[in-house]
């Protein structure tokens, strides 16, 4: 059984482009068990960069782009954790302000973030790199 706190998380762009073009991230979009949601923000970075790692991986850019759109996540717009920019901005603005957006919503669903960026470490907020999050749902029963 997943613990409570890997139940929902909120996916950073970098996961969800690693997921798309076939990496290990997409292990974790294919349990069940797991609701994923990010923001609007984090998907259209997505867009904007899959182009580049379609080109750089030699894949199609449209079928990444479909791909993407089946993705189990639901996304949330900015409406909706805006009352928690402020405090994400304060611990954020320094390291990355593209990151705002997500830990808002971290912090608005109170749910970890789920990130390979560097910039959540030493963050009150509780983050898990792929291999990490990978490594504890091995011992987990789906």
């Amino acid at each position: 059984m997943i613990s409570g706190n890997l139940r929902k998380l909120a996916a950073d762009s970098n996961v969800i482009l690693s997921a798309v073009i076939g990496k290990a991230a997409l292990q974790v979009f294919l349990r069940p068990t797991i609701e994923l949601i990010t923001t609007r923000f984090n998907i259209l970075e997505v867009e904007e960069y899959i182009p580049r790692l379609a080109s750089k991986y030699g894949l199609d850019g449209r079928s990444l782009l479909l791909q993407l759109r089946m993705f189990p996540v639901a996304i949330f717009e900015e409406k909706h954790y805006r009352s928690h920019m402020p405090e994400a901005a304060r611990l954020l603005n320094e390291r990355d302000p593209d990151d705002v957006h997500l830990a808002a919503l971290a912090l608005k669903e109170g749910v970890p973030i789920w990130s390979n960026d560097r910039d959540f470490e030493k963050l009150s907020l509780q983050v898990y790199p792929t291999a990490q999050l990978l490594k504890l749902l091995e011992g987990q029963k789906h």
